[in-house]
């Protein structure tokens, strides 16, 4: 394919902007005078990319606010079929944002233009027929996780597992030591780190069960410290709320910090909320306890439409149960405080639970950026 390359791309959210300018460098490798079009953030439009409206105008959450938006999602995405479909580019590559980037995208298909899709939705996980219409709408999947293959694989969709990008950039160097200079914590100390998630919905579910946990476990063990990272201002004062009830504002053993890397890096062990931290604390070689705790209706929902055996990462990862992970009504303080106190108790039972974190982490470390870029260009080549 001769160059300048056309390439259509658009990313609705953060951290598909990450991506998408991690992908656009690579790509530039093989097609140096490629046009990038679409719609991307600060990142990729600093990688070269041309976005028609602002990311943030595709960023809706939950399921409410999507329906006051949606004339306009349908607008961008009518502006975005005519930019593609009068002048065909290469391919369009669709970052994350399923419920936009799949319609777009099956759009696109239909009129002959090839199209990607960079980060598979959970359709491993619940309304297994969706592979269906993903077929429809995909010439590529492309998927972080190797786990994450199998039903395309099953049903003739192309995929690529291309690796996860935080595999990449976390490297196998364990920085506890320095990490604690850092939080004026010392090597002997014992420290928990608690991350009861990032928005206000599951601070508010999470973090009262994680605090009184702490409490109960410091009077078993007195000399714990704990430290409790949080992302942003708004999650911070809602940590801030919970430990003012736990009567906690003040306590020398708890601190707050502003990275969550930095604090899990800096822990013995780790509780959290489901999600990428869990990836985060393997990647790190951090023992973890895994909570996943849903509002009541939404949990009768989800517990009907979801199957999967494990919920946490490293267990999905393994196919087997790592680590703790407690749903819904097991998320409670004695269960929580128990996992403490006996981590504690036995320091030495994690030894082959890292060695099976390093293999997960390398098995993942596919400098996911290449490999994306060059499973498309094989694509391109090959149509």
């Amino acid at each position: 394919m001769s160059n300048p390359v056309r390439i259509g791309i658009v990313a609705g959210e953060k951290s598909g902007d990450i991506l998408g300018a991690g992908l656009i460098s690579a790509l530039r490798h093989h097609y140096p005078q490629a046009h990038f079009i679409g719609i991307g953030g600060p990142d990729m439009i600093a990688a070269g990319c041309e976005t028609i409206v602002p990311m943030e105008r595709l960023s809706v959450m939950g399921f409410v606010e999507p329906l006051g938006r949606l004339p306009e999602l349908f607008s961008i995405k009518r502006q975005l079929e005519s930019l593609f479909i009068s002048d065909p580019p290469a391919c369009v590559i669709g970052i994350d944002s399923p419920a936009f980037n799949l319609r777009l995208e099956a759009t696109l298909k239909a009129n002959g233009i090839p199209t990607v899709h960079y980060v598979s939705p959970s359709v491993w996980a619940y309304h297994k027929r969706r592979i269906f219409k993903i077929k429809t709408a995909v010439d590529l999947m492309l998927t972080l996780f190797p786990f994450e293959t199998e039903i395309y694989e099953q049903h003739q969709v192309p995929v690529s597992c291309v690796g996860h990008p935080l595999a990449d950039q976390i490297d196998t160097v364990d920085r506890k030591s320095e990490q604690r200079a850092n939080l004026e914590l010392t090597d002997d100390d014992p420290v928990v780190a608690l991350l009861p998630g990032s928005r206000g919905s599951e601070i508010g579910r999470l973090a009262p069960v994680f605090l009184a946990a702490a409490l109960e476990s410091l009077q078993e063990l007195p000399d714990l410290k704990f430290i409790i990272p949080y992302s942003g201002v708004e999650a911070r004062a809602r940590i801030e709320e919970q430990l003012s009830a736990a009567s906690i504002i003040g306590h020398d053993q708890f601190k707050l910090v502003d990275d969550s890397q930095a604090a899990m890096s800096a822990a013995d062990l780790v509780l959290l909320a489901s999600g990428t931290a869990t990836l985060e604390a393997m990647l790190l070689r951090r023992p973890m306890v895994v909570s996943y705790k849903l509002a009541r209706l939404t949990w009768l929902i989800a517990s009907r439409i979801v199957d999967v055996p494990h919920i946490a990462l490293p267990n999905l990862l393994s196919n087997q149960r790592l680590v703790p992970e407690y749903i819904q009504d097991e998320v409670t303080v004695p269960n929580l405080r128990n996992e403490i106190v006996n981590f504690f108790n036995e320091p030495d039972a994690t030894a082959e639970l890292m060695e099976t974190f390093e293999k997960l982490h390398l098995s993942l470390r596919k400098d996911a950026s290449v490999s994306a870029a060059l499973a498309i260009k094989q694509m391109l080549e090959a149509n």
